[in-house]
């Protein structure tokens, strides 16, 4: 067993152990992936107070996110396909979440199904919808949330239309994977993960398969979802998904204050500060810069959390020192996933928990509740100036 002390430990045997297309997958932006580099290089631009002769003892990470008691503010973000990612990843990254006590978040595209998740678990997770033109299939998608007990539903707004990612497209991305003769000479470097594979649950996408007429397989699959996602997506249809959901529900894709004013409007239970980690409009800017502005647009009047470039417990402790309530990990749970499956899921939440605990201690902090912009040292400028 390698000794893991960072969730960048995690990043390097995930790439070693991964199918190349499913590693570009996770670690790759669309178009120049600026916006990618920067959710990440801009946590560094925030320096930590560090104080000292404080009562460092009874220190405690515990919280909430919309009413729900968690470890510590940090959810497991939707990831598309993370079943490639590992055999059964959905599965595992839920199990470890919940022993954890961290929200997990299934994405409408996992390879799992909904009602897989529910019963290889014990309590209630979030679903992530996207929002399709198939309205039909849509609701039944809500439905068979309701039926799993999901506790939360998470829309993904700032997806209507595909980003491009040149990644994705050179290497032909699937699930399965095509056997292209490039594909079959990576995969024969990669043949633990074929192994275990071979005894998945499933290898498509086990949301849609089998619940939409004339899709039963891979290759009439492609052709459906690139014509599904819906581009009208308005905030009237928002609320109308709302009602139909008729519990807590949060927003995603939230890069602008005028917008998180809109998703006040509709009667969000939270809004997420994100920009899909940068794998939609590049040249947007980090969600880490966007918080101040959404914050100081919504106050305290909605639950403000934040996704995109979170790769270390120092992260979180940023992003919550800025005002956010919650944090989402992705690619952080996705390196420790491919790397060791369900245990390395485990791994990267520790790593951050401990991260995020002993930095907050070394700010003087004992409790997350605690923490705001004082143990900051913000630079001028930090948002930007813009004509």
């Amino acid at each position: 067993m390698p000794v893991i002390t960072n969730i960048e430990d995690l990043k390097r045997i995930y790439k070693r152990r991964a199918p190349r297309m499913f590693y570009d997958y996770a670690e790759s932006g669309s178009w120049t992936e600026q916006t990618f580099r920067e959710n990440c290089s801009d946590f560094d631009q925030l320096y930590l107070r560090q104080r000292v002769a404080v009562d460092m003892s009874g220190r405690s990470t515990a919280s909430q996110m919309i009413g729900q008691d968690v470890a510590m503010p940090v959810a497991l973000a939707p990831v598309g396909l993370t079943g490639m990612q590992c055999a059964d990843g959905e599965i595992k990254a839920a199990r470890a979440a919940e022993k954890f006590g961290v929200p997990f978040t299934l994405s409408t595209m996992s390879i799992n199904s909904i009602e897989d998740v529910a019963e290889a678990t014990s309590k209630p997770f979030w679903f992530q919808l996207y929002t399709m033109k198939d309205q039909d299939f849509v609701s039944r998608l809500i439905q068979r949330a309701k039926a799993a007990n999901c506790s939360a539903l998470v829309i993904t707004l700032d997806l209507q239309i595909l980003g491009q990612r040149h990644k994705d497209l050179k290497n032909g991305l699937s699930a399965p994977p095509k056997l292209t003769p490039s594909t079959i000479a990576n995969l024969m470097t990669k043949w633990s993960w074929g192994l275990q594979m071979l005894g998945a649950k499933r290898r498509n996408f086990g949301n849609i398969v089998g619940h939409v007429e004339g899709v039963s397989d891979a290759a009439n699959l492609g052709a459906w979802t690139a014509e599904q996602f819906d581009p009208s997506l308005d905030w009237g249809k928002i609320a109308k998904i709302k009602e139909e959901w008729g519990g807590p529900v949060i927003l995603k894709g939230i890069l602008d204050a005028e917008d998180a004013k809109m998703a006040l409007s509709v009667g969000a239970d939270a809004i997420v500060v994100s920009n899909h980690g940068g794998r939609q409009l590049d040249g947007a800017m980090s969600s880490i810069k966007a918080l101040p502005s959404i914050l100081d647009a919504v106050g305290d009047q909605v639950e403000v959390h934040l996704d995109s470039g979170i790769r270390s417990g120092q992260d979180v402790l940023k992003a919550l020192a800025m005002g956010a309530k919650g944090t989402y990990i992705g690619r952080a749970f996705v390196y420790g996933l491919g790397a060791m499956g369900e245990a390395g899921v485990t791994k990267a939440l520790e790593v951050i928990h401990k991260e995020l605990d002993v930095s907050m201690a070394l700010c003087g902090r004992r409790r997350v509740e605690e923490l705001d912009k004082d143990i900051l040292l913000i630079p001028e400028g930090f948002e930007g100036r813009w004509q």
